[in-house]
C-alpha cells in the first residue's frame, strides 16, 4: 500500500486559486437527476475523462520541472529517467481532448519510436522520482482506459508528499473501485481522498462522491453528513450546485 503524507497547500495568489478551481471544477449537469443517484459516480468517471487527462498533464509537467530543478542535474540516473517520463507524457498530453484517445494512451504506457513508456520507466529506473511519478499517471490512464484493476494497481504504489497529487490518487482508487462495484472501497477511498487536506478545491468533490457512494449503500445518515458539510463549508464550490438535490434524496429515503 502506497503511504501518503500531508502537506498543507494555499493557492500563492488569485491567477493560481482561479486556475486551480477550473482543474478541479465538475459539471453540476451531472448530478441533476434525482432518479439518477445511484450511478452518478460512474456517470462523473465517464464524462470527465478529459479532465483526468488535463489534471496529468498540468500536474505532472510541473512536478517535472521542479524534479529537474532539484534532484534531476546532479543525477544522471535521475536525469534520464525524467527525460524518458517527458517523452511518455507527450502522449498523455495529446489525448486531450480527443475522443479516440486509447491508441495514444497505449502508446504512453507502452512506449514508441526507442522511448520507453510509463510501464517500462517503472521497471527500468525503479526507485526514482519519475519512477514514481510514472507510477501515478500510468494509474490515471489506465483509469481512462477503462482498466481499474490495473488502475487500483498502480496508484497504490504511488507515494506523495504533495497534497493534490495524494489527493487526486486516492480518489482515483474510488473512482475505480467504484466501477468495479465494489462499493465499500469506493467509500473508503473517497474518504480518504477528503481527509487528505483541507482546501476548497478537492475535499468538495471528495465529499459528494463519498456522500453518493454512502448512499449507494444506505448508510444516508452518513451521506446527509458529507452533502450537509458542502452546503455549510463549500458554499462558493461548484458541487455546491446540486448538493440540495442529493439532501432531498437522503431526506426522502429515511
Amino acid at each position: 500500500m502506497a503511504t501518503y503524507k500531508k502537506r498543507g497547500y494555499k493557492p500563492k495568489n488569485k491567477e493560481e486559486e482561479q486556475h486551480l478551481q477550473e482543474m478541479e471544477s465538475t459539471t453540476a449537469e451531472v448530478f441533476s437527476s434525482l432518479d439518477e443517484g445511484a450511478s452518478k459516480t460512474e456517470e462523473w468517471v465517464a464524462k470527465n475523462q478529459n479532465l483526468i487527462l488535463i489534471v496529468i498533464g498540468v500536474v505532472v509537467i510541473g512536478v517535472l520541472g521542479y524534479l529537474a530543478y532539484s534532484n534531476f542535474v546532479s543525477s544522471p540516473k535521475e536525469k534520464e529517467a525524467a527525460n524518458e517520463l517527458f517523452y511518455a507524457q507527450q502522449y498523455i498530453t495529446q489525448a486531450q481532448g480527443l475522443t479516440e484517445k486509447d491508441s495514444l494512451l497505449n502508446l504512453a504506457l507502452n512506449g514508441s519510436e526507442g522511448k520507453y513508456g510509463l510501464l517500462d520507466i517503472m521497471q527500468e529506473y525503479n526507485g526514482t522520482d519519475a519512477a514514481n511519478i510514472a507510477s501515478y499517471s500510468a494509474g490515471m490512464v489506465y483509469l481512462n482506459l477503462n482498466k481499474y484493476e490495473e488502475a487500483i494497481q498502480y496508484l497504490e504504489k504511488f507515494s506523495t508528499d504533495d497534497e493534490i497529487l495524494g489527493a487526486l490518487a486516492l480518489g482515483g482508487m474510488g473512482d475505480a473501485f467504484s466501477q468495479l462495484n465494489q462499493k465499500e472501497q469506493a467509500l473508503e477511498y473517497y474518504e480518504k481522498a477528503a481527509k487528505y487536506n483541507d482546501n476548497g478545491f478537492n475535499v468538495p468533490k471528495f465529499l459528494l462522491k463519498a456522500g453518493m457512494a454512502a448512499m449507494d449503500l444506505g448508510q444516508n445518515d452518513k451521506a446527509q453528513e458529507y452533502f450537509q458539510r458542502i452546503k455549510d463549508e463549500f458554499a462558493s464550490s461548484s458541487e455546491a450546485n446540486s448538493v440540495d438535490v442529493f439532501l432531498g434524496k437522503v431526506s426522502a429515503g429515511k
